[in-house]
């Protein structure tokens, strides 16, 4: 079976000066927080798939969805490799719900300059490589 490269949509929500990040279960990213996200459906547009990922993870509801960045991000140790494309998108009001218990611990607000740790490795990439897009 050959290897595939990936194609993730990670969605940076904003609210006024912060961001929401939730903490990861599962196999992979186990322990880290990430922004809301999943795979690129084939044929989806990444608007189209920024939306529906934020909505089934967090039951909330995103606008004006601005392409920022990509990273390519290697997992060495779950032998994964994968395009994550960023988007910023604005929320204003609603309260983030964990609807995947199997892949979300909670989800928080946190400003840009206390994020916490071990961030997701696509996020902390994006972070060190575009953080600017941001402020």
């Amino acid at each position: 079976m050959s290897k595939a490269v990936r194609v993730g949509v990670g969605v940076i929500i904003k609210r006024g000066d912060k961001i929401l990040l939730g903490e990861r279960i599962g196999a992979h990213g186990a322990n880290t927080w990430a922004t809301p996200g999943g795979h690129l459906e084939f044929g989806e547009r990444i608007e189209c798939c920024a939306k529906r990922e934020v909505f089934e993870e967090t039951g909330l509801s995103v606008t004006e969805i601005k392409e920022v960045g990509f990273t390519n991000d290697i997992f060495i140790s779950e032998n994964k490799h994968y395009i994550t494309i960023f988007v910023i998108a604005q929320c204003r009001d609603g309260d983030a719900k964990v609807l995947e218990p199997n892949k979300c611990k909670q989800w928080r607000w946190f400003s840009l300059d206390e994020l916490p740790k071990p961030l997701f490795i696509p996020m902390a990439n994006f972070l060190k490589e575009q953080a600017s897009v941001l402020r």
